[in-house]
């Protein structure tokens, strides 16, 4: 019964013995040269990593694992697009570098006491800042007024009321002016400042439309008898198109959508080359009320044009038209399982195209960060762009079924395409930097953070070759400066590294036959 008892066979022993004594044999210097070695193997890689990132956008790493081992595992990589539509004569077009950020008059602005003024009663905050009203004033003294002004009295009043920062004085100058005579100008101020309600500003617009049409007509038989009468025609063009325009926004806030989108034909034919008051934009918001998509894709034709400059309306409103004809079957685990459609892709691409334009649009669409009343004016690509263009067309994203759920799915794609957005673009020339500082000029910050371009993060390896460095190299310094210490805990941390496998092991000789053991260790 006692030679039964199976006992650990001398190859068992021979083994343990052999790796105590090589732990034993190993200097300091091993030590520091092992450290050393793993340190400038790890500062290499990282250094190739961190240049690879630079270069192209993403870790060399991470590219070799989803190209050559995701396909392996059966994944399909359905968030980027392999393929772009887009011809590279837009690309190459919109590549061009921007000296300075343009300030554009918001063209669906809201109305001062009609709109902005009731929040403040209601909120006791003022939802405009000081310079978007100063761009404000600066607007209307361009658009309002002209060298001959002091010929007609109530215009010489309103050029000096436009000038007015406090605005009861503005709309006492206004009353004053519309004693004299029916001063188009004067109705025009009322209107967007001391009406109360919408239909009030609708009834002053009417009016304002009436004495603007008279002045029109005279000064359009005189505007070739010098250019004082041209400038005034200029003026008078100006006055009429805004009424116009205005009165059209105001029967789309009244719930008179078809009248409006009549309106706003009917002027954007009647002055085709004033593209200066983006009429289209409202027009486009408008048929998108009415769901009249097969009008709204026909005025894209006409404005999503490479000559033309692009706004968010114009980008988002394509990318929504291509996401309507997919997002009410599209499944982000059925896409991952097939792969993408051609129409899928297209709506993709889209979408891609109109975030790398204005990237911080989804985020109020995706209801990530709340909305505040728009500016009167706007900076493409800025967050100021994204409130204006959300704030009106969010019930149109929602309205069409599974259009955010896409949106939801796709938009953070855009991010990898353009890792650089600030030194390089994709589909259109690099992000201006100076959007956040205009924006927050236009923006009230005191209640509203400004949006500003989401950073891409680095890639998980490297940050970890870079900890894996600064930890091999700090080892090596310790391993240095104290061998003696640093070479006790070498084996401390080993002994403690292959005790599981001591452990398997006496439990595997435990297990086997002494004789299958005694065979396994002479092989």
């Amino acid at each position: 019964m006692e030679n039964s008892i199976w006992a650990p066979g001398p190859a068992m022993f021979g083994t343990e013995s052999s790796l105590s004594m090589f732990l034993n044999t190993l200097t300091p210097k091993f030590y520091v040269a092992l450290t050393g070695t793993s340190s400038l193997i790890s500062g290499l890689i990282l250094i190739f990593e961190w240049w690879y990132f630079r270069k192209y956008g993403t870790s060399f790493i991470e590219q070799v694992s989803v190209s050559h081992l995701r396909p392996l595992l059966g994944g399909v990589d359905s968030s980027s697009p392999s393929n772009s539509n887009t011809s590279n004569g837009e690309a190459d077009s919109n590549r061009q570098s921007v000296s300075e950020c343009k300030v554009w008059r918001n063209p669906l602005n809201l109305f001062r006491g009609a709109e902005y003024n009731r929040y403040t009663w209601v909120t006791g905050r003022e939802p405009l800042t000081y310079y978007d009203m100063n761009l404000s004033a600066q607007d209307h003294q361009t658009f309002f007024t002209c060298d001959s002004d002091h010929l007609r009295p109530a215009d010489a009043i309103m050029q000096k009321a436009w000038r007015e920062r406090n605005p009861q004085a503005r709309i006492s100058a206004a009353h004053e002016a519309l004693e004299l005579e029916d001063c188009a100008t004067a109705y025009i101020l009322l209107a967007e400042e001391e009406a109360t309600t919408i239909m009030e500003a609708e009834r002053l617009f009417k009016q304002a439309l009436k004495a603007g049409e008279s002045c029109y007509r005279r000064s359009q038989q005189l505007q070739h008898h010098g250019t004082q009468y041209e400038a005034q025609h200029r003026r008078d063009t100006n006055v009429l198109v805004y009424i116009k325009r205005r009165l059209a926004m105001c029967s789309r806030k009244l719930g008179r959508t078809r009248e409006a989108v009549k309106m706003m034909r009917d002027l954007m034919k009647e002055f085709p080359l004033l593209s200066m008051f983006n009429i289209h934009e409202n027009l486009l918001e408008s048929l998108l009320e009415l769901q009249n998509y097969a009008d709204v894709q026909a005025v894209l034709a006409k404005y999503d044009d490479i000559s033309l400059p692009k706004s968010a309306t114009i980008c988002y409103t394509a990318a929504l038209l291509k996401a309507r004809a997919v997002s009410d079957k599209f499944s982000p685990e059925a896409a991952s399982r097939r792969g993408l459609s051609t129409a899928e892709m297209n709506a993709v691409e889209a979408i891609h195209r109109a975030v790398e334009f204005n990237p911080h649009v989804p985020k109020y669409l995706l209801e990530m960060k709340s909305l505040i009343l728009p500016p009167e004016h706007i900076l493409k690509r800025g967050d100021s762009e994204a409130i204006a263009y959300a704030f009106f067309h969010l019930q149109h994203w929602k309205r069409v079924e599974g259009a955010l759920n896409l949106l939801h799915c796709t938009w953070e794609g855009t991010f990898r395409m353009i890792p650089y957005p600030l030194e390089k673009g994709h589909l259109f020339y690099p992000y201006p930097i100076c959007t956040e500082t205009a924006d927050r000029e236009l923006l009230p910050t005191v209640f509203h953070e400004v949006s500003v371009y989401p950073k891409k993060e680095l890639p998980f390896f490297i940050l970890f070759t870079a900890g894996l460095c600064s930890f091999t190299a700090m080892l090596a310094l310790l391993t240095h400066q104290f061998p003696e210490l640093m070479g006790v805990f070498a084996k401390a941390f080993l002994s403690t590294l292959f005790a599981p496998l001591n452990f398997i092991m006496e439990k595997v000789e435990s297990i086997l036959p002494s004789s299958l053991w005694h065979q396994l260790t002479r092989i």
